[in-house]
């Protein structure tokens, strides 16, 4: 770390530990590999997905 570019340190979205944000960190903005595998893990299971509320549709889309 040098005093012109100071590396910043963010919360890692996996476990909200301390993570390294700068070229230094390979697996940022997660803190390690493991981290970084259960993440993707999450998204190759489809456990991150937005819910569908009711309602919310276009109306000129459901017009025949």
């Amino acid at each position: 770390m040098s005093a012109t570019n100071p590396e910043r340190v963010v919360r890692c979205p996996a476990c909200g530990g301390d993570s390294v944000y700068a070229p230094s960190n390979r697996w940022r903005p997660f803190c390690s590999e493991r981290c970084r595998q259960q993440d993707l893990g999450a998204w190759a299971s489809e456990q991150y997905a937005v819910p569908e509320q009711e309602n919310q549709s276009d109306p000129d889309f459901e017009k025949s």
